[in-house]
């Protein structure tokens, strides 16, 4: 898949939970993306914005699928993940396994989509070749 926005769980839980710091930029943010293309989500993101329901109907009314594409995370994602985690290991981090970020970022990566998140560092260190959609731009 080339195009279309992967959308980090930060901005959609900002939007969910009516985050007074950030729910204005969030709506803003991802109503542009649409503009732009299809909203993506993974299954780590559903997994990451799953825990502020009780009832997997309830998050599937809240990520309704007509409007976020839910895509599979792409072997070759996992792959880059993990070599993104060596080197995160090998610069000092202090995780046992893969964080989610990884994941997410292999697959915007991989998959040629930009990434709406409010938390770029992690993802800009590890993978330079995507496209960030953060505050600010």
């Amino acid at each position: 898949m080339s195009g279309g926005t992967l959308v980090d769980s930060n901005v959609l839980l900002d939007i969910l939970t009516s985050d007074p710091a950030w729910v204005e930029w969030s709506i803003a943010a991802l109503a542009d993306a649409a503009e732009r293309g299809p909203l993506v989500i993974n299954p780590m993101i559903y997994a990451e914005v799953s825990i502020r329901f009780t009832r997997i109907e309830d998050l599937d009314d809240a990520l309704p699928p007509r409007d976020f594409l839910r895509i599979p995370l792409p072997w070759e994602a996992a792959f880059l993940a993990g070599k993104a985690f060596k080197t995160y290991r090998r610069q000092g981090g202090i995780r046992t396994s893969p964080l989610p970020d990884f994941f997410i970022g292999a697959h915007a990566a991989v998959e040629g989509l930009a990434l709406l998140t409010r938390d770029v560092g992690r993802y800009a260190s590890y993978f330079p070749s995507v496209e960030f959609v953060t505050p600010g731009d």
